[in-house]
This record gives structure tokens, C-alpha cells and sequence, in this order.
């Protein structure tokens, strides 16, 4: 499969070439670089007819082909054409038929013209006359009772029904019943209802003036404000805030989720040519006066700057200036609140990713500071400082209210409604500020407009001689601090002029017009001169980098078309632009559209247009067009206004757009309409009177913004001129230059055009003048637009780049290397008809939709490209990675091998000569751990000894006290046995063995005390067990002594009986005698614990009673509480007693219980003393 092809040129390529290659060569080398421009002769077929197809054929005037290949004359390709234009039923329609030869770019002579060129007009009816394409429709309408629109007899349209029909006359009915006879001629074909309100004009079925005019209407009263003519879009103005502007649109038209008209889609589809073109585009708004062209334009910077990288940074700062360039250049008028004084061109350049990378604004201006019409304002700026200045600000340039200054209250208009404008103000501070102009620069540039202002209050007071002389009141002086000079060099330079005979100077005194025109002429170069340095300070932050892309989108905004009762220089100024610029909207939609076509040989039926050529004609023309007069007669020192109109009217009487009027007035013929100008003062404004002392007088001021004004001047006076005697440059030859230079610049890039209709002249919300909106749709010719568009060839590309782009979709071997017959084979490829296309010498023209097909048919294929390639590319990038990475790994190890072996023997080597040092660093280490793992373990073990021998010392003290005491024992009983006397050793002795005697019964009584002491702790232990189970009665007793005074506080609801408490059985007692008392000691032992026992008796006796007696008490409350009683507080008595006596039964208990135990554990001791004693007695026995 070929993938891309680069099929070779044919010979009919070669030889336009060759001719373009001789027209370039032929041009004179002095002349400003040429704009791209149509070739100026006819193309020819080629020798050989082999690469176009067989049913090739080429209509109209240009060159023809028999059926056997002869070329036939080009009179006879006239005749046929004539022939065939009958065949389709007469003649188009149109507003004026007039056809241009030869047409190229018209300014690279800036307006020269050649000799003995003339221009050929043929008209073809009245302006504004529209016919039946097809008269059989109206049988077709009167049978199916269609509807059509109908002229009334007030010039409007109104749709209604044809009803009958008598010779050349209709009858039509109206929705309102009546019923109207007109001519058959005059009724135009209405389109059915579901057409209503379309996006586009195009989709209409009947395209006529009431119908265009109808859908406009229609949307505009639903507030759809956008619709498309073709390639123009049209914005009629709302005058009232519309939402169709906020970021959830910009992001809906970027994505392009919604085709309905917007000046959105407009700057989309200029965004998406150039980056994929590569083209520069531009955006051009126009309309009349108020139609909305400045709010239009800052949508789609809007946009721009949405795409071009967000709300920050370059994109923010382009959006600021908008505000800055509106406030110095524009101002109210009697019919815009806000009309532009100024031409300007926004460029936006954009970086390769399409992120703006910078901007540059070029304007076309005419200053209007000193004189202003009724229902006029200056400049915003004015009205906004005297306004809105901060009292440091104020006092610093002494300014006064805006009715102070008479430049301000000429037209007694100070304020418009609804606009503050001292928040203005504030908020173009903050423009400044974002545009990084430093707060000493607006200082600055605040003075030079209040010097302005004051430059107007500045009075002359006149002598005998009829000389002038300025006032040195507070206005001169004001104006001569601000400007940063002295007041008595001002007033002279303003009374004053030096006329210069040879090599001396004379000074001449002024007269009072001269004065007052030198006055003002000051002002409005120091305003202009202002204004040209805010828009260089503006370009320099917006610059573009060192690396421009080349890139861009122009937006131009542009004054509007001006129309006033009384018409003056600036009027003429603002018109001529206007007239220059439908120039270039008709150069681009029509004349090089169809002169395209016949150069290229399409068969095409011409669209007729209306033409401004001869209006721009009267302007340009040299050296007896309407500027050259002007400036002609602006040299004459005694010429006046009316010397001018008279030779206005003697030299341009023979052109069609020129009207004598009497005296001083003259009419011009625009393409908006007639306007009748007022030469009063036109020779004045033209001349720009700044003499020389004025600028001697800036250069000598110690400001620095003065002081550049004038360097300006002097650097463009030594520029070297075309003559000695060459005249200074007048107003209307630099705002020639400035415009085109401006037109200059957008005949580079690819045109957006959006056409601004005003609806009404009040400024009223809703209301729609149809006859208004009517006369700007004639004049910015939609209609014919719409006629270009729908017969046309939107696409078109060259035979190479037709070949180059969709050749490769051919995917049979023998492709034709002939870029035509290449492009031919791809259209019956897929099948594109016939009627959809033509084929011209050099290029392939296809209607709308049809190239969409193709480059998705491209797309397709590209993409299944893409993907094979991305397989490929991606084996092959695999293979080469596992290649690169087993190579890679083999070469690592090796480093790293060889790395380790070096790194092995430096260690080796650096082991070798401080092994020692090292060995007894480690020993010194190994001793000190051990020295303080020792240490530790030492003194555990010492601690461990000292507390061993504190035990043992403690023991043997014990031990100590215990041999002490048996001591003592042995002690006394030694000395008792040497005291005793032999008489009493019998009786001892006696004694002894009767305790021997004894000592078996003692034995057995032992055994028997064993057996009681077993008794006593079984006992024992059923006493506690009692004791326990007293203490859970108490606790069972207490609960219910507290449900008791429960009930109480309920007013005794309830009766709640206490448990009985478990009884305990007496402790039988139990005697035996002791070793020394016999019976008597068996008897008090007996008593001691019978007490003991009647005492736990006793105590559980008290239990009972006491039991009982709470019981009954608690009961007593219970059945019958007394009347004089309260029984919360006789039951409060009865628990404190409870609480008393159980703390004291409780305390007797525990007494009871420690005698018992301690008297467990002496009978067991003494029993064990007992015995004991009977064994020593044993021993005494023996040993005697």
C-alpha cells in the first residue's frame, strides 16, 4: 500500500508558474511588498486535454472546447454563455450589477492609479429590485394558497395569502381579514413555517429581502441576537445584557457541543485554521455606529484568551486593555454611549501549542478634543478623572469638576445614565496597574490631561491693533506647571509666531482665530501624542517573545458608519475608513470569489454585487480625488471652507457618488447611504497647525512625557523627504497611511467576518425597525453573500495538495503519477457526484459538506496506519530494549567486577599497612567493654552480699534476744535449786514423781483438750458462718426498714414485710481443770467461757428484740399514722435510731469475736506449757 505519494507537477502547473515567476521578475523594485493577488491573465488549458476528465468543460468567458478538441474562439465561449444564461431563465437578480477587470491588491500603490485604466459598468436594473426567479410559481402559490409577502403601501412586508389573481394583478388576503389588490410582480415567495428562525440563511428556500428580514426579526425576538450568512456571521445588538457569554459556553463551543451561530464558534473556527493551517486569520466586526462591534470584539478576546491559556498572566493583561483603549478612545455620541474615536487592530500571537505568547494593537485615530456636537462628549477619560481622582491627585493638578472646562461644556453633556464614572475610573486604575505602568508614568500621564483641560480655559485678550495676547490667569499657569514650563514661554508661544527670511527670525503677533487654533492645535497633539505612548507602553508589556511562531489572530474594531444632521472632517475621516473596509469585505466574498472561478474555468453562473469602488475612487483618486483637493487647497494660505467646496464641486461633478449642495456642503454617495458634510472648518483640522515654536516649547519642558512628544516630531522632520519643496504631511494623508497600512496588514491573513446590525436609532430594548435593518443588510450585501455561498466552492485545493493529501487512499497498484488524473481517481473512488465538484486548471473545487466524507474516509485509514506502525514500532522498540539490556547487563557486570576488584585491592593494600593500628584500636575497644561489663557485674554481686549479711545480722540478733531469755530461765532455775534445802529436795522429789504420776493423766486430759480445742474451732467456725449469716439478715433488715420509709413517704400505699432472720443455737460450755488449781481452776475456766458464750447469746437475744421492736414501729406507722405526726419525720427518727443502734451492735460484735479467738489461742498455749512442765519434772526425777 502507498502510504504518501509526491505525484510530479503537470505542464499546466510548470507554465503558471513560469508566468508567476515574470510577473515578480517585471515588478518595480521601489514599490512596498505586494499582498497576495490574483494572476492577471487568463489561465490556459493544457496542451494535452489526457489528464482531465472526459466531460471537462468550461462556461462563460473564458476559453472552450469542441468535441473534437479544438479550441473555439472567445466570442463564440460569449455567445454560448449568452445562450445558456437564457436556458436557466433569464437574468439573477441583484442591487446592482457592476464587474471589475484585473482586480488586484489595492494597496500596494496606496491608491495610484494607472494611466489609461478605465472600469466597465453595466447596469442592470434599479437598486433594490428583486424579481421571480421562476414566474410558473405563482400558478403553484394560487393553488395551493401558499403564502408570499406583500409590499404595503408604508414600504413594509407583510405575509399573506394570494386569494385570485386578474391579468398582472393578485388579490391577497392578511391575517387581519383585509384584503389588498397589488401587482403579480411585486409579491415574493415566503418560506413555509417550519423554517422559521433557522441558524443559517442559507437553509432558507426562498431567499429574498422579507425573508431574510423576517428570520432576523423572529430570532431577535427570542433573543437569539446570532445568525449566519453563509461564511459572515450577522450580530444584531440586544442593548441590554444577554447570557450566552459565560465560561459554560466557551467550554460547550470548544467542545463543540452546540452549531448554533456565536461569536464564540466564529473565533473557534479562527483558532482551529491556524493551528492546523498554519495560517494567519483575522476577525474583522463592522456595522454602523451603536451596532455593537466593541463588545463583539471583547467576546472574542474573551474566548481567545480562554484558549490561549486561561484567566491569568498575558491572556489577562490583553483583556485589561480593552478598558484602557475604551477610556482614551471613545466617547458618547447622540446615538452610541460608547462609540470608538479610533481604528484599532488587535494581533494575539500564539506559540506552537497554541498558548498566547504575546500581542500588538495598531490603531488609525483622528484626534476630537476641542470641539464637540450637541448630545456629545469628549473622551471617557476626561469625565472619569475630573470624577473619579483621589484627593492627592486632585490637589496635585489643581483639577476642578468636569462643567469648569470648556472643552468639557460645549454640548452641555456631562454624565451619561447608568455610568459612574468615577467607579471607572478606579477600575482603569487597576488596568494600569495590571499592564505594569508604574505609578509615577500615570502621574504623568494624568497632568498632560489635565494640561489639556486647562489649555481650553486659556482666554486672549486683543489689542487696538487687533493682536492677541494669552491671559496670565490660573488657567495658563495650571496648564504651564502641568506641562513643566514657564507661563510667560507658554503665552508666547500661544501669542507669538517666528517667520523665518534667511538666516534671521521675525516675530509675528498672532490674531485671534490664529491664537485659538494654535491653542487647540496644542491640545489635541499633546491628547494624540499621549495616546500614541499609552498604546507603545501597552505593546511593550504585551511583546512577543524572542522566538515568535508567526502565528496570530487580528481582531479589528473598527469606528462605525456616522450620519449626523450636520457633518463634518471627522465624519468624512470615520466614512472613508468605512468605505475602504467594505472594500475589503467585497474584494474577498465576491470579486476574487468568482473571478477565481472564471480564471479557473468553472462553470459559473456570476452573482452581481454592489460595488464601492467608484466611492473610494472619489477619495483616492489622484491628482483630482476628494483627499488630494483637500490637501491641495490646504496649502493655499488664503484658501478658505468655501474656496474648498467650490473646487470639490468643479473637479468631482463627473463622478456618480459626488452631490453639489449649496454654499459649503457637499453630498457623498456611501455605500450606507447618502451623507451630506459641512466643509466649515475642514481646511483648519486638515492643516494640523503646530508651528514650530509649540514644539521648541515641549522640548524645553522639564517633563519627560513633553519632552518625548517632541523628540517624535523632530526625528520624523529629519527624516529626508521625497522634495525639497515637499509639503509637511496634512490629517487626512496620515490617516491615509494609517489605514492602509492597517488594511495592509489584514490582506495577510485568512478574513472571519462579523457584520453588526443596529435594530434601532433610540437604544430601545426590544424594538425591531424593519426599514433601519433592512438598509444595512443592502448595504453589507447579505443576500449576495448568501447567492456566493450556496452556488459556490467553499473548498478548494490545488491539484498537488489534492494528490498529496488523499492519494494514498487509492490502494490499487497502478495509481497515476498526474496529480490531476490522481484527484480524479480518488473522486469516483468514493463516489463524490458530479454536481458536487468541479475541476479548474489548477485547482479542485468540491461544495460544502463534501471534503467531510474524505477526511474521514483519511482519518480512518490514518488511524489503521497508526495502528499497524504502532505494532511494528512497538516489536521493534521491544527487541531493540531486550538487545540494548542483555548487551547492557553483560557490560555492567563487567564494570562492576572490575570495580570490586579495584575497590579489593585498595582495601587489601590499606589492610596490610594499618592492620596493627586497627588490631589495637579493636583491643583497646574489647578491654573497655569488658572493663564496664565487669563493673556492673561486681557490683550486682556486692549488693547481692550486703543484703545476704544484713539478713544474717538481723537472724543472729533474733537468735541472740531467744538465748538471752533461756538463759536468764537457767539462771534463775539454777539458783533456785542451790537455795533449796535437803529437807525440801524430799518433798520436791515427791512432787516429781507424783507429777510423773500425773503426767499420763495429764496426757490423756492433753488428748481430751485437743479434742475440745477441735470442738471449739468447729465451733469457731460455725459461729462466723452465723456471724455471716446475722450480718445478711441485718442487711435484708435494713432494706426493708428503707422500703419501709419508702411507703411512708408514699403516704404508707403498701405494706412490705421484713424477712425473719435465721435464729442461733446456744454454745453449750464446756469445762476442764487445770495442772496447779484442779476443780477450781476446771471451774473458772468453765465460767470464763460460759461468760463468753452468754455474751454471743446475749447478743442474738438483742438481735431479736430489737428486731422486733423496729418491726412494730415500722408496722405502727404503717396502720395508723397520727393525725399531729408528720410521718416523714417520725420515720427519719426511727432510721436514725436504726443507724445508731447498728453501729453499736456492730462494734459490741467484733469486740465478742477478737475475745473469742484470742481465747482459743491461750487454752492452746497454756495446754502446751502444761505439758512441757510435765516433762521437765520427768527429768528432775531422774537426774535426782
Amino acid at each position: 500500500m502507498m502510504l504518501s505519494t509526491s505525484p510530479s507537477k503537470s505542464s499546466l502547473e510548470e507554465m503558471l508558474e513560469s508566468l508567476r515567476r515574470r510577473d515578480e521578475a517585471e515588478k518595480p523594485k521601489d514599490l512596498p511588498p505586494a499582498l497576495p493577488s490574483r494572476p492577471t491573465s487568463r489561465a490556459r488549458l493544457p496542451s494535452s486535454r489526457r489528464s482531465l476528465p472526459t466531460s471537462f468543460r468550461v462556461d462563460g468567458n473564458a476559453w472552450k472546447c469542441d468535441e473534437n478538441g479544438d479550441v473555439l474562439s472567445e466570442v463564440k465561449g460569449k455567445e454560448e454563455g449568452k445562450r445558456k444564461e437564457k436556458e436557466l431563465g433569464g437574468k439573477r437578480n441583484s442591487f446592482g450589477n457592476k464587474k471589475m477587470r484585473n482586480v488586484e491588491s489595492p494597496y500596494n500603490l496606496e491608491g495610484e492609479e494607472r494611466d489609461g485604466e478605465e472600469r466597465v459598468e453595466v447596469k442592470e436594473g434599479d437598486k433594490g429590485k428583486v424579481e421571480w426567479e421562476e414566474n410558473d410559481n405563482i400558478g403553484y402559490f394560487i393553488k395551493k394558497k401558499l403564502s408570499v409577502w406583500c409590499r404595503l403601501s408604508n414600504g413594509l412586508w407583510e405575509s399573506g395569502t394570494i386569494q385570485s389573481t386578474s391579468g398582472e394583478e393578485s388579490f391577497v388576503s392578511f391575517s387581519n381579514g383585509n384584503v389588498v389588490k397589488v401587482s403579480t410582480s411585486e409579491l415574493l415567495p415566503a418560506n413555509p413555517q417550519i423554517l422559521e428562525g433557522v441558524n443559517d440563511l442559507m437553509q432558507l428556500s426562498y431567499l429574498n429581502e422579507p425573508s431574510v428580514l423576517h428570520n432576523l426579526k423572529y430570532r431577535y425576538s427570542r433573543d437569539m441576537i446570532y445568525s449566519k450568512a453563509g461564511p459572515v456571521l450577522i450580530a444584531v445588538n440586544p442593548f441590554k445584557d444577554v447570557h450566552i457569554y459565560g465560561k459554560d459556553f466557551v467550554t460547550t463551543y470548544r467542545q463543540k457541543a452546540i452549531d448554533s451561530p456565536h461569536v464564540f464558534a466564529i473565533a473557534d473556527a479562527a483558532y482551529n485554521e491556524m493551528m492546523n493551517d498554519g495560517v494567519n486569520q483575522s476577525i474583522i466586526i463592522s456595522g454602523e455606529s451603536g451596532a455593537g462591534k466593541s463588545e463583539t470584539a471583547k467576546f472574542a478576546m474573551q474566548y481567545l484568551a480562554t484558549l490561549g491559556g486561561g484567566n491569568g498572566g498575558i491572556e489577562c493583561e490583553i483583556l485589561q486593555t480593552n478598558f484602557i483603549l475604551e477610556a482614551f478612545g471613545n466617547a458618547k455620541t447622540s446615538r452610541n454611549d460608547n462609540s470608538s474615536r479610533f481604528g484599532k487592530l488587535i494581533e494575539i500571537h500564539f506559540t506552537a501549542l497554541g498558548k498566547i505568547s504575546g500581542a500588538k494593537i495598531q490603531t488609525c485615530k483622528h484626534s476630537r478634543v476641542v470641539q464637540l456636537a450637541a448630545g456629545e462628549r469628549s473622551y471617557h477619560i476626561f469625565y472619569q478623572l475630573c470624577a473619579g481622582a483621589p484627593p492627592t491627585l486632585r490637589e496635585k493638578l489643581n483639577l476642578k469638576m468636569a462643567n469648569e472646562y470648556n472643552y468639557l461644556i460645549q454640548s452641555d453633556c456631562l454624565v451619561i445614565d447608568g455610568v459612574d464614572d468615577g467607579q471607572k475610573f478606579h477600575k482603569l486604575m487597576e488596568a494600569l496597574k495590571t499592564i505594569q505602568i508604574r505609578k509615577e508614568e500615570q502621574e504623568q500621564a494624568f497632568a498632560m490631561l489635565a494640561a489639556v483641560l486647562w489649555l481650553g480655559n486659556i482666554s486672549f485678550l486683543i489689542d487696538n491693533e487687533n493682536h492677541v495676547e494669552a491671559s496670565a490667569d490660573e488657567a495658563l499657569t495650571s496648564a504651564a506647571r502641568l506641562m513643566g514650563c514657564a507661563p510667560n514661554e507658554l503665552m508666547q508661544a500661544l501669542s507669538t509666531q517666528r517667520i523665518r527670511a534667511g538666516m534671521d527670525s521675525i516675530s509675528k503677533r498672532l490674531t485671534l482665530q490664529q491664537a485659538i487654533d494654535t491653542r487647540n492645535a496644542l491640545a489635541k497633539f499633546i491628547y494624540a501624542s499621549l495616546f500614541d505612548w499609552l498604546v507603545e507602553q501597552i505593546n511593550k508589556s504585551l511583546e512577543v517573545g524572542e522566538q515568535p511562531t508567526g502565528r496570530s489572530i487580528s481582531i479589528l474594531d473598527i469606528y462605525g458608519f456616522e450620519s449626523f444632521k450636520k457633518n463634518s472632517f471627522e465624519q468624512l475621516c470615520i466614512n472613508y475608513a468605512n468605505e475602504r473596509l467594505q472594500q475589503h469585505f467585497n474584494r474577498h466574498l465576491f470579486k476574487l470569489e468568482q473571478e477565481e472561478y472564471e480564471l479557473e474555468g468553472i462553470d459559473w453562473t456570476k452573482v452581481d454585487f454592489e460595488d464601492n469602488q467608484e466611492c473610494l475612487d472619489l477619495f483616492e483618486k489622484k491628482p483630482l480625488g476628494l483627499l488630494s483637493l483637500l490637501d491641495e487647497e490646504s496649502n493655499f494660505p488664503k484658501a478658505t471652507d468655501l474656496t474648498l467646496a467650490n473646487k470639490l464641486k468643479q473637479h468631482l461633478n463627473a463622478n456618480s457618488c459626488f452631490r453639489g449642495d449649496r454654499g459649503r456642503a457637499f453630498g457623498v454617495q456611501h455605500f450606507a447611504g447618502e451623507v451630506v458634510y459641512d466643509t466649515n472648518g475642514f481646511l483648519e483640522k486638515n492643516r494640523d497647525p503646530l508651528n514650530s515654536e509649540l514644539v521648541e516649547l515641549l522640548s524645553s519642558c522639564i517633563g519627560q512625557l513633553p519632552q518625548s512628544f517632541a523628540s517624535r516630531v523632530l526625528n520624523q522632520s529629519m527624516k529626508p523627504a521625497l522634495s525639497l519643496n515637499a509639503p509637511k504631511q496634512s490629517v487626512g494623508t496620515k490617516f491615509k497611511g494609517q489605514l492602509f497600512k492597517l488594511m495592509h496588514q489584514l490582506e495577510n491573513t485568512t478574513p472571519h467576518f462579523i457584520r453588526c446590525i443596529k435594530p434601532n436609532c433610540k437604544q430601545l430594548l426590544g424594538m425591531f425597525e424593519e426599514d433601519l435593518v433592512l438598509e444595512q443588510l443592502r448595504c453589507c450585501g447579505v443576500l449576495e453573500v448568501v447567492r456566493i455561498t450556496r452556488s459556490g466552492y467553499p473548498t478548494r485545493l490545488t491539484h498537488q495538495e489534492f494528490a498529496e493529501r488523499y492519494g494514498f487512499l487509492l490502494l490499487e497498484r497502478n495509481v497515476p503519477q498526474d496529480p490531476l488524473s490522481t484527484s480524479v481517481a480518488v473522486l469516483k473512488k468514493f463516489n463524490v457526484l458530479p454536481e458536487m465538484y468541479q475541476i479548474g486548471y489548477t485547482k479542485l473545487y468540491l461544495r460544502t459538506g463534501q471534503i467531510g466524507a474524505l477526511e474521514d474516509r483519511r482519518k480512518q485509514m490514518l488511524r489503521g496506519v497508526i495502528e499497524v506502525q504502532k505494532y511494528f514500532r512497538g516489536r521493534r522498540a521491544r527487541r531493540l530494549f531486550h538487545e540494548l539490556s542483555k548487551g547492557g547487563k553483560g557490560i555492567q557486570s563487567c564494570v562492576y567486577g572490575e570495580n570490586i576488584e579495584k575497590k579489593y585491592a585498595i582495601e587489601g593494600n590499606g589492610c596490610s599497612a594499618f592492620a596493627p593500628q586497627l588490631l589495637d584500636e579493636q583491643l583497646t575497644a574489647v578491654i573497655c567493654l569488658q572493663s564496664v561489663i565487669r563493673g556492673w557485674l561486681a557490683r550486682r554481686h556486692l549488693n547481692n552480699l550486703h543484703d545476704f549479711k544484713q539478713l544474717n545480722y538481723e537472724r543472729q540478733k533474733s537468735r541472740r534476744k531467744m538465748g538471752r531469755k533461756i538463759s536468764e530461765a537457767k539462771d534463775i532455775l539454777h539458783e533456785q535449786q542451790i537455795q533449796v534445802l535437803p529437807s525440801v529436795m524430799a518433798e520436791l522429789q515427791s512432787r516429781v514423781l507424783k507429777a510423773e504420776a500425773t503426767l499420763g493423766q495429764k496426757e490423756q486430759e492433753n488428748v481430751t483438750l485437743r479434742e475440745h480445742l477441735q470442738q471449739y474451732e468447729a465451733r469457731w467456725l460455725e459461729y462466723e458462718a452465723k456471724m455471716k449469716s446475722m450480718e445478711e439478715m441485718w442487711q435484708k433488715q435494713v432494706a426493708s426498714l428503707q422500703t419501709s420509709l419508702t411507703a411512708a413517704r408514699k403516704s404508707l400505699a403498701s405494706d412490705s414485710n421484713p424477712g425473719q432472720p435465721g435464729r442461733v443455737d446456744g454454745v453449750s460450755s464446756c469445762c476442764y481443770d487445770s495442772e496447779d488449781n484442779g476443780p477450781i481452776a476446771t471451774r473458772t475456766l468453765g465460767g470464763k467461757e460460759n461468760g463468753s458464750l452468754n455474751a454471743v447469746g446475749n447478743m442474738v437475744k438483742e438481735f431479736e428484740q430489737q428486731k422486733q421492736t423496729f418491726d412494730d414501729e415500722a408496722k405502727s406507722l404503717i396502720a395508723q399514722p397520727a393525725s399531729n405526726m408528720n410521718p416523714e419525720d417520725e420515720l427519719r427518727k426511727l432510721k436514725l435510731r436504726f443507724e445508731t443502734w447498728k453501729k453499736d451492735y456492730k462494734m459490741r460484735l467484733r469486740e465478742s469475736k477478737a475475745r473469742l479467738q484470742k481465747r482459743g489461742h491461750a487454752e492452746s498455749d497454756k495446754a502446751r506449757r502444761k505439758w512441757w512442765g510435765k516433762m521437765g519434772s520427768r527429768v528432775l526425777k531422774h537426774s535426782s
